[in-house]
């Protein structure tokens, strides 16, 4: 016992310290991890273009000089444009300095604020009293002087005072000068030419690099790593290509306001905006930042400023929280809140090159968790699926004792689904999932009977709904003609609890609706009676509802002595949910009880259909 004890509590902790030596390892190693991660995206985006020109019998050398040479030159004049444009309005920025002297004293101006802030000094000042009368420092102190790059020449001393010194300020060399600028861009061009190195070694080596990591994972998951390659690869590229779509229109939209706002570079500012969005959630702020510093220095008043930042956050608002949640989780397969959680998690790792890198290493963690069972949770934290099926977060709220929000789920199902959709893709599993834990005592009596009661209460009320007030798609919508009424009765029987009688109270409103006259009976000992008392006709059918995990006994019992009756009578068994894997069970039950045997409400009505009716 001890043992197995030990055994699993060492199997949660394997995954935890894994965990946290990957972090480890991702932190220490980022100085390597960072550049080939960054020509990994490279030659992901540069691919593409390398391929067809080698389509067009260029070398594969070639090919990759001439793109890259491409890239490199659009960036570098894109650079350049726009750092000569920087320039130009840094040095056209002391023009207009008495236009931003006048807004400052406009600030600065006597108001309720600048009262109450003088209002709270004087206050201050008068709790701790007049200040102590500042102390002359001594000869000795004075006569000190500021070691380092600082020079401190003495003068002589006064008699009434201390010995004034006076500090004197260096100049700097020419080689100084060169190192104060350079030393800055050393890291970054280190950085850019790793990333360039890595970048032409992966797109020469392309395949031999996918041949190697496959022959790394082995032959026998080579189907499922050729999948979740093609997987990550599509994932990725979508997302790049909707983000620059976005980010398109979001940097046309910004310029084409600027113009009308009467911005100066209005096509500087959008292209920048269009380039900082790459960033998320930082790049906006710096995007609307700088045209909003030209607006308050260049013009009178304080219109522009203040409609420049109303555009920003304007076109952010709808931008970030309606197109990319939509556009983005849908292209990439994750959740919104993961897409955030992954830009704080690389960021917090890896700086600013991890807020680029975020969403694409993102994805790569979600396709591994999807084709690997060992990481299946990175798919369920990161996904963009639901972490609960439909069934079971209906069956969970139900559990929690929320009638409330159980309905609303199901009303929400309804308004892009059809109410026997409803019930086979959701009602049916909540049952399934109730029963199953009765049988097996991990329901208490109280959560037993709350669960049972409202999905009755739903089921009815579902049924009493007014179709004439749905305008909405699906069953419970008001039909374009009204349903023809068939000539044949469908007698619907519980075939021992609860839960099958909310089943067959379920397929008897189908069958109202698709025009079968329907009745549906609770739990009875002896079904015989009870169907010779309703005279059957020659048409007429029976439908027993039973739920897993004690379906096919109870069904079995009650479709013998059903057959045994009425030997000629139409008979539809159905086990809702059953496993559709157990089809020898289904056949053997169908043979002995020459009956048809389905598992969904909507293969039911299918056999209500084909049953002929008699002349």
């Amino acid at each position: 016992m001890a043992r197995k004890r030990a055994i699993a509590e060492s199997s949660n902790v394997m995954p935890m310290a894994a965990f946290v030596i990957a972090i480890a390892v991702l932190y220490f190693a980022r100085q390597i991890l960072i550049p080939f991660a960054l020509a990994l995206l490279c030659a992901f985006l540069l691919s593409p273009a390398v391929k067809r020109l080698e389509s067009w019998h260029i070398p594969r050398i070639a090919a990759i000089l001439l793109v890259m040479i491409a890239a490199s030159g659009a960036i570098a004049g894109l650079g350049w444009v726009v750092t000569d444009q920087l320039v130009q309005i840094v040095n056209d920025l002391p023009e207009y300095r008495e236009n931003i002297d006048h807004k400052m004293a406009a600030i600065r101006a006597p108001g309720s604020l600048s009262k109450l802030a003088k209002n709270v000094q004087d206050l201050g000042t008068e709790l701790t009293g007049p200040p102590a009368p500042p102390t002359q420092p001594t000869a000795a102190v004075s006569r000190k002087l500021v070691r380092g790059s600082r020079a401190a020449t003495p003068q002589p001393l006064d008699a009434n005072g201390p010995l004034k010194v006076e500090v004197v300020e260096p100049q700097p060399d020419a080689l100084h000068s060169l190192r104060n600028f350079v030393g800055p861009l050393l890291g970054p061009l280190e950085t850019a030419g790793i990333v360039i190195v890595f970048t032409l070694f992966m797109l020469i080596d392309r395949e031999d690099l996918r041949n190697r990591l496959l022959s790394l994972i082995g032959q026998r998951q080579l189907h499922r790593t050729t999948k979740a390659l093609d997987d990550a690869a599509q994932r990725v590229s979508r997302f790049l290509l909707m983000q620059f779509l976005v980010n398109t229109a979001f940097g046309a939209l910004v310029a084409l306001g600027l113009y009308f706002i009467g911005v100066q570079s209005f096509i500087l500012w959008g292209v920048m905006a269009l380039f900082l969005r790459f960033l998320p959630y930082v790049g906006v702020t710096v995007a609307g930042l700088l045209p909003f510093i030209l607006a308050l220095a260049t013009t009178e008043g304080w219109r522009s400023p203040v409609l420049v930042l109303a555009l920003f956050l304007a076109l952010e608002l709808v931008t970030g929280n309606l197109v990319e949640p939509l556009v983005y989780g849908a292209n990439t397969g994750l959740s919104s809140l993961a897409i955030l959680a992954a830009v704080v998690f690389w960021t917090a790792i890896w700086g600013p090159a991890g807020l680029i890198l975020s969403t694409p290493l993102t994805v790569c963690l979600s396709v591994l968790g999807r084709y690997s069972p060992h990481l299946q949770f990175l798919d369920v934290l990161l996904g963009q699926e639901p972490g609960l099926s439909r069934d079971a977060l209906f069956y969970q709220r139900l559990l929690a004792l929320d009638h409330h929000e159980a309905l609303v789920l199901a009303e929400n199902f309804l308004k892009d689904n059809s109410l026997i959709t409803l019930y086979d893709q959701v009602i049916l599993g909540a049952l399934a999932m109730a029963e199953q834990d009765r049988h097996t005592g991990q329901m208490d009596p109280r959560r037993e009977e709350f669960v049972v009661q409202s999905i009755r209460e739903i089921v009815t009320e579902l049924a009493e709904t007014d179709p004439a007030r749905k305008k909405g798609r699906g069953v419970l919508a008001l039909p374009a003609a009204p349903v023809e009424r068939k000539e044949s009765r469908v007698f619907c029987f519980t075939a021992y609890d609860a839960a099958d009688e909310i089943a067959s109270s379920m397929i008897a409103q189908v069958a109202e609706r698709a025009g079968f006259p329907a009745l549906a009976f609770p739990f009875v000992d002896s079904p015989v009676e009870l169907i010779e008392g309703l005279a059957p006709q020659p048409g007429d059918m029976v439908c027993i509802s039973s739920i897993p995990p004690l379906a096919l006994t109870h069904a079995r019992r009650m479709a013998e002595q059903i057959r045994e009756a009425f030997p000629e009578i139409p008979l539809v068994i159905g086990l809702w949910c059953y496993p559709t894997t157990s089809s020898r069970t289904l056949l053997a039950l169908q043979q002995t009880t020459n009956s048809t045997v389905v598992t969904s409400l909507t293969a039911a009505l299918a056999q209500f259909s084909a049953v002929p009716v008699a002349q």
